[in-house]
């Protein structure tokens, strides 16, 4: 792998305050072999100008679909292999524009479509983001996950294959569970409460017990895997915390007291703000939602006031945000506005720099990366501006580097 010598950029490491100013980064073999100013790499070293650049670690979503259409419906009723060809093109946007890694949390199918794509952008085949996955969202019977109701006027011979990965009881969960681990899952992902995209739930109920809980979370790590819930119920919320769960998804009706009880515990929050604020904030907006479900802007109409309140209890708060995004519930393209959501809710760009970087790494256990440091693997994002003081370049990211491969860089005029 040919040596590079990246300049001109300032340069961000995923764990300052604030970038460290003009800085060389040199890079071999896959890895950060120096970083610092006025670098004399070997000759034969390939040299990058990122002059009027921030450069900063590769972002991490923690919270993707990419197997998922923005369509629902098309999404149920698709195939896998459909699912996995729309899947390619997505992957590779994501990578364009500086996702370099990506935890994805539940495909729509009974099939193990999210792991194929993650082996196959392992091995090569596919252009893409490093992935984690969570294969199907465990979910009791009615909750969340169930959408053999979703689809009225086609129901009939659906039913079964739409309750997806239902699981009642702990029996039923704790097979489930190692079903998923056996298919090789990274994570474990349930629904602990009901949600907005589903008909027939309610987001401020919890749809497991305690004990259903306790007993999926601790299934998965007695085989050394972590789980995380989809939950926006304050109730939900603390069973799954104290079922010991790693991440929470959502957390959107988290009450100030919820959210202690998670940074007392040592759990990260992936909040998902971009398209929890979008629906939020736009609610009687005729012309927004006029072709998206009616049950779904009843609920955001319902728990508008609560969803815009805990998002400053979050801000407030000092737990640790991870970045993600839900995509898939919307357009991939638009992954990095979860960036200017995070700091329209008043948390700092340093705040949502970090949750898509060092903070993200923490989560998935990936030590090697989310900081440009000596001997970490060499993922790079760079964007034109500082993200410092507009975050909104974090969306005109156009140099990617992912493990030393650098697969886009800025257009020379």
């Amino acid at each position: 792998m040919a040596a590079m010598l990246i300049s001109g950029a300032s340069v961000w490491d995923g764990l300052a305050d604030a970038p460290a100013g003009v800085l060389d980064v040199w890079v071999e073999d896959g890895r950060v072999r120096a970083v610092g100013a006025g670098l004399t790499p070997p000759p034969g070293t390939e040299r990058i100008d990122l002059t009027g650049h921030t450069l900063t670690p590769g972002f991490m979503d923690c919270h993707t679909h990419v197997a998922i259409d923005p369509d629902l419906t098309r999404s149920l009723l698709s195939s896998s292999a459909a699912a996995a060809l729309r899947a390619v093109p997505v992957l590779r946007n994501l990578l364009d524009h500086g996702f370099t890694t990506i935890r994805d949390l539940t495909c729509a199918d009974v099939a193990y479509t999210t792991l194929a794509l993650r082996d196959a952008v392992a091995a090569g085949l596919v252009e893409g983001p490093r992935m984690l996955v969570a294969p199907h969202l465990i979910s009791a019977r009615g909750g969340h996950g169930d959408f053999s109701g979703a689809l009225d006027d086609q129901r009939q011979g659906h039913d079964r294959v739409l309750e997806m990965a239902a699981a009642d009881g702990p029996d039923e969960i704790r097979t489930r569970v190692r079903q998923e681990i056996r298919a090789g899952a990274d994570w474990i992902k349930f629904a602990a409460s009901g949600g907005f995209s589903s008909p027939s739930d309610d987001p401020s109920r919890p749809t497991y017990s305690q004990e259903e809980m306790d007993t999926l979370v601790a299934t998965a790590a007695d085989l050394g895997v972590p789980a995380t819930p989809h939950v926006y119920s304050d109730e939900g919320v603390r069973r799954a915390v104290r079922a010991g769960v790693r991440s929470v998804e959502h957390g959107n009706l988290a009450s100030a007291a919820t959210l202690a009880m998670i940074e007392e515990a040592g759990v990260f929050l992936v909040p998902t703000l971009y398209t929890i604020l979008a629906d939020a904030r736009r609610v009687d907006d005729d012309a927004y939602w006029a072709t998206r479900p009616p049950y779904k802007r009843r609920k955001f109409r319902e728990f508008h006031d609560a969803l815009v309140g805990a998002a400053e209890h979050l801000a407030a708060s000092d737990v640790k945000i991870a970045f993600g995004t839900d995509a898939g519930m919307f357009p991939h393209a638009e992954n990095w506005r979860e960036f200017p959501a995070l700091v329209s809710a008043g948390i700092s760009p340093l705040r949502a720099l970090k949750a898509a970087t060092s903070v993200a790494a923490e989560l998935l256990r990936l030590d090697d990366l989310g900081v440009i440091a000596e001997g970490r693997t060499a993922d790079l994002v760079a964007m034109p501006g500082d993200p410092f003081t507009d975050i909104e370049v974090t969306g005109r990211v156009d140099f990617v580097m992912k493990g030393g491969v650098v697969h886009r860089r800025p257009d020379i005029t």
